[in-house]
């Protein structure tokens, strides 16, 4: 297990800035299988994407409100968003920008977590594969 990819995948899925796209394309030029990383980067983006719903769903109104900034307003405005697109919105949350805040709204709103788990390791998983595809 390469534990470096697996926690630069980790940290990049959280809240915390990051990336790993560029580790992911430097392990691939010595991987003889180009699934063991692509695995391995998909893994550990997903375990952190579900910290950061742990988050959303664990945490109260206090937390939100002071710490992570979301009034009232702004998760009615998530609210509908997410009542527009629905749960397959959760595919795009490995997209830079909204995809840590995507995960968040799916903890705050109480999507069930199989589906968030299914929905965003299917769009982790076909994005890794993307750049492993491209690389070669």
């Amino acid at each position: 297990m390469d534990w470096t990819l697996f926690f630069t995948a980790f940290l990049s899925a959280t809240l915390l800035p990051g990336g790993s796209e560029a580790l992911l394309l430097f392990r691939l030029q010595s991987a003889p299988d180009p699934l063991i990383p692509v695995l391995t980067a998909t893994a550990g983006n997903l375990l952190g994407s579900l910290l950061t719903y742990a988050i959303g769903r664990g945490g109260n109104a206090a937390l939100h409100a002071r710490w992570l900034r979301i009034d009232d307003a702004a998760l009615q405005r998530a609210e509908r968003w997410f009542d527009r697109w629905g749960r397959p919105a959760l595919l795009l949350a490995w997209l830079p920008v909204v995809g840590d805040p995507l995960c968040l709204l799916a903890g705050l709103l109480r999507v069930s977590i199989l589906w968030f788990t299914l929905l965003v390791g299917v769009g982790k998983l076909l994005r890794y594969a993307a750049i492993a595809v491209l690389a070669s």
